[in-house]
């Protein structure tokens, strides 16, 4: 991988809008040059947010009373939630680059972050004629523990990376999530039982080379 430092960004819990209409203007602000490359840490409060290919039976139960929220990113079905790190992703992609490209960037950094909190993981290729396996599994127990979704614009990236740390796993049995009624999604917690978000942030933070 080619060295990308980031500049970081760091909140606590933030609503999904507020949050949309936050990385708008970064995006613009990069788009202009009046900002460098950028990763932003943040969670928010439950929600969930569907890519525009997502089915309508894929949806939860409205009796849930979890808003689910349109965005323009790719991907499918995503569950957030308190104990998930999010990472949106502003960066300025090169000349000989695509939006493929960075996202396959990310995955591996991503392992790289979780293999220095003890947790082995991998990306994964996504055969012929499959739904798209982009995110990040657990090495041993095949779980998904990362949910990517990006897109670009103007050469500049948005949105980016859900990964559960230590949040409650049951809305993701609600819904379907990423186009995969089969997919077992998991956590840190789930997968290592002692772990903190402090630590994972600073892992993650390292990992993208963000200061």
């Amino acid at each position: 991988m080619r060295a990308r430092p980031l500049t970081l960004l760091q909140d606590e819990l933030v609503d999904y809008d507020k949050a949309m209409e936050r990385m708008t203007d970064l995006v613009g602000e990069r788009q202009r040059d009046e900002r460098p490359d950028t990763l932003w840490l943040l969670s928010h409060p439950s929600v969930y947010t569907v890519g525009r290919r997502t089915p309508v039976t894929h949806l939860p139960d409205p009796s849930r009373g979890i808003p689910v929220v349109e965005t323009g990113r790719g991907g499918q079905l995503t569950y957030h939630g308190p104990g998930q790190l999010v990472g949106y992703l502003i960066v300025k992609l090169g000349e000989d680059e695509g939006i493929v490209d960075y996202v396959r960037e990310v995955e591996l950094r991503l392992v790289e972050a979780l293999g220095a909190l003890g947790l082995p993981a991998e990306r994964r290729d996504t055969p012929p004629g499959s739904e798209l396996l982009t995110g990040v599994w657990t090495s041993e127990t095949g779980r998904k523990v990362v949910s990517i979704g990006m897109r670009q614009s103007r050469g500049v990236t948005s949105h980016g990376f859900a990964l559960n740390v230590d949040g409650d796993l049951e809305p993701w049995h609600w819904a379907v999530a990423c186009g995969m009624p089969d997919v077992d999604m998991t956590s840190l917690k789930r997968e290592l039982e002692a772990t903190s978000m402090d630590t994972v942030r600073a892992a993650v933070a390292t990992a993208f080379e963000a200061s």
